[in-house]
C-alpha cells in the first residue's frame, strides 16, 4: 500500500535516487554495487561548476565491495562522476579502509571510524549502508537455499546432515527473533537460540 495523498499540493525540489545491486562471482566472491545520484529541479550557482541546470547530477557517486561469503571485504572501487568541489574525489584512496572489515554487527561504527568526518565522503558512507544490507540480501539468501538443497539431498540418501552454520539474520528484527514462526520453520535447529546472541 502506497503513502496516502499529501495533504497540500507541492512541487518537487530535490530527488535523491540509491541502487544497490548485487553479483554472484566466477571466482566465488560476491560484488555488491551502491549508486547514489541527486539532483535538483531548479538551476542553481555552483562555486566550481557554474550554473547547474535542473536535472544535472549535484552528486553522482559509485562504490563496489568485493566480499566473500562471511561478508569480508577483499576488495573496494569507488569513483565521483559528479560532485559539488573539484577535490571531492582526493579522498577515495581513504575508502580502502574498508579491506579486512567484515559485514556484521559494529559495521556502521568500523565505517565511520574509518572514513568519518573528514576521512571520508558523507554521500559514500552513507552509501555503505544499503550496500552492507544488500550483501546480505545477495548472500545469505542464495547460500540459505543452496544449503537447505544440500540438506535435503542428504536426507533423501540417508547421510547424516552436514552442520548448519548460524543463519546471521536471527536476531535482527521483531519478525526474526528467536523463537519466532519464521525462525522456527526455515531453521529449527536454531530456535531455542538466546535472544541477546550477536
Amino acid at each position: 500500500m502506497p503513502l496516502p495523498p499529501p495533504a497540500a499540493p507541492r512541487q518537487q525540489i530535490h530527488r535523491r535516487d540509491i541502487t544497490c545491486t548485487g553479483y554472484r562471482r566466477a571466482d566465488g566472491l560476491w560484488d555488491i554495487e551502491g549508486h547514489l545520484l541527486d539532483r535538483r529541479d531548479y538551476p542553481f550557482e555552483n562555486q566550481s561548476r557554474g550554473v547547474v541546470p535542473p536535472g544535472e547530477p549535484v552528486h553522482e557517486m559509485w562504490i563496489r565491495l568485493t566480499v566473500d561469503d562471511r561478508l569480508e571485504v577483499r576488495a573496494v572501487d569507488v569513483a565521483t562522476d559528479h560532485a559539488p568541489f573539484p577535490v571531492c574525489p582526493a579522498i577515495l584512496p581513504n575508502f580502502q579502509r574498508l579491506i579486512g572489515l567484515r559485514i556484521a554487527s559494529g559495521w556502521t561504527a568500523a565505517v565511520k571510524e574509518r572514513l568519518g568526518g573528514v576521512q571520508g565522503c558523507t554521500h559514500l558512507v552513507e552509501l555503505l549502508g544499503p550496500v552492507a544490507t544488500s550483501a546480505f540480501q545477495t548472500i545469505g539468501p542464495l547460500l540459505d537455499q543452496e544449503r537447505q538443497a544440500s540438506r535435503t539431498a542428504a536426507r533423501a540418501r540417508g547421510e547424516a546432515l552436514p552442520p548448519y552454520p548460524r543463519p546471521p539474520v536471527i536476531n535482527t528484527c521483531h519478525a526474526l527473533i528467536s523463537g519466532s514462526e519464521a525462525v522456527r520453520h526455515r531453521w529449527p535447529e536454531w530456535e531455542g537460540e538466546n535472544t541477546n546472541s550477536p
